[in-house]
This record gives C-alpha cells, structure tokens and sequence, in this order.
C-alpha cells in the first residue's frame, strides 16, 4: 500500500533547523506518521539517508523507523513512524538527578551501536579532512566581524596544541546531530532517536561534539551519555579529541549566527562562555560538568 497517496490531512512541524518541510500525516484510516519532503534537487541524498536509517533501524535502536520514501509533486518524501511521546529536553530537564543520568545511559549505550555501523572503505582519511575543517573555521572566525570578549584565542590554541591527535582515527556511520534536542521520551518512558538528515561518516568520538546542549540542559544526562557509550571506562585521548572538536566548533558558531540576527549571537556568545568555564579557559580536558552519579 502506497502510504502518500493516502495521506488525508497533514499538519506543519515548525521545529528544528532542518531544510526538509515536516508534518504531522494522517492516513485515511485514521494512523499518524511523519512525513519529510525535501526539494527534488536533494533525492540521491535522502535516498542515501533513508537507506542508512533502514540499517540503523535493524540494529533494534528506538528510532523513527523509515516506512516509504519516493517522490511526489514537491519534491522526494520519506513517511517515519509517529513518535506519540514528548521532547526529550523538557521531560529530562523536569527530572532528579539520578534519572538524568539514567536516560543519559541509554543515549550512550544507542550511540556507541549506532556506531558498529562501518564507514564505506573509500570514505576520505579522517586527519585530512577534519583538518580542513578546522583550518575553514578558523577563516571563518578570523574574517568575521565579530570576535569573542574573551576565549577566541584560547579555543585557537587548544586547536593548535591538540590537533595532531586526529592522526589515525577510525571512522564511523554517524547520526550527525546526537543531542537531546533531537531525542524524544516516548509515551512508555522509552527514550527514542529523530532527525538523520545530517547523518556521515567521521571521526565517532566526534559525535559528542553537540553534547554542549545536553550539559546545558542537564549535566546529570551529558555525563551518563559518556558512561553509557563508553561502559563506564572513559580513555583521557577522548576527553582531548572532545575538546578539540568543540573548541572547533565553538569558534565557527559566531560566524554561523550572524546570519540569524541578534538573539541567536548572544546565544552562541553564552555557550562559547559556559564552553571556557567547564574546561577553565581550555586549560583542562575533562569538563566541569561531568560527573558519575550511583
């Protein structure tokens, strides 16, 4: 049965920084799901991503599971099963401490299987492309108009001193946007994973790189996302490469503002501060927030 054609009412989903348009989809016999449509230009790439979602989805990770994908008048669709559940963020932040982190575990421990999924054989050595990233964001910041009070020159040279450790590092299928903005609680309690759209292969540990936003929100739930996923026994190289790909990311995130108006600069103002206070003015790896909670 072709899902699409029986699509009766469709409700927009305003969410999320995501180029797809996003809706609610009721079929004719009354079933909800979730319905992407990219434009047409995008349909090899969000093939690939529903073919990727499609081999997450066997590993038994609660997800919003690929059901169709095809073509319609405004472009390629892909229809996902309805998560009837809450946002992650607001349910965990209204939490204890030790619940928290219980739900922090579990976004570990689907990470690290997320991550047996194997990067392709011909994918690009990961040193020498992340080093050109990092040497692009470091234009970006350097040509920008704006600059951080205090803390751009710390980020600069913590990149300097540690990016050597980019040297033989494994590479994975990666999520490519895993943090608790993009995860949901659903209506059994189970934490559930959304939004592939930014789905690549890289560097795994470099998928922590947005844990700023879930130590943010809750430290308790950061620190047991690195429990989970590492089983408790943490290796100090990987609290070195964090640093590095947030710094990384730190830098470029005021250039990347710009174009999204005043409140979205103070924002990434804020998280550049809060960034320097965990890792006292980049002078220490393991950051402030991280803590084991029994």
């Amino acid at each position: 049965m072709n899902i699409y054609q029986n699509i009766v009412d469709r409700s927009p989903i305003d969410k999320g920084w995501s180029g797809d348009q996003k809706y609610c989809a009721t079929t004719a016999d009354g079933q909800k799901y979730l319905l992407r449509v990219s434009s047409i230009d995008r349909l090899e790439r969000k093939r690939r991503e529903y073919e990727k979602m499609s081999e997450v989805a066997l590993l038994g990770i609660p997800m919003c599971l690929p059901i169709e994908f095809g073509t319609c008048d405004e472009g390629a669709y892909s229809i996902q099963s309805w998560i009837d559940g809450a946002d992650a963020e607001s349910r965990v932040v209204a939490m204890g401490e030790r619940e928290q982190y219980r739900y922090g575990l579990d976004a570990g421990r689907i990470l690290a299987k997320i991550h047996t999924i194997p990067a392709p054989v011909d994918v690009p050595n990961w040193e020498s492309r992340f080093n050109a990233k990092i040497d692009r964001k470091i234009a970006m910041y350097e040509n920008c108009e704006l600059k951080y009070e205090s803390g751009g020159e710390a980020f600069l040279q913590y990149i300097a001193k540690d990016r050597h450790l980019l040297c033989g590092r494994p590479q994975s299928y990666q999520h490519g946007d895993y943090h608790i903005g993009n995860m949901m609680i659903d209506r059994n309690g189970v934490l559930t994973i959304i939004d592939f759209d930014r789905d690549d292969y890289g560097d795994p540990w470099e998928e922590f790189n947005r844990i700023v936003w879930c130590a943010q929100a809750a430290p308790a739930f950061a620190s047991g996302m690195v429990d989970g996923y590492f089983n408790g026994d943490i290796p100090m190289e990987f609290w070195k490469l964090l640093a590095l790909y947030i710094c990384s990311n730190t830098l470029s995130s005021l250039p990347w503002a710009i174009p999204f108006g005043d409140k979205e600069i103070q924002v990434m103002r804020q998280q550049a501060a809060q960034v320097l206070q965990w890792y006292d003015g980049m002078q220490q790896v393991v950051p402030a927030w991280y803590q084991t909670i029994k």
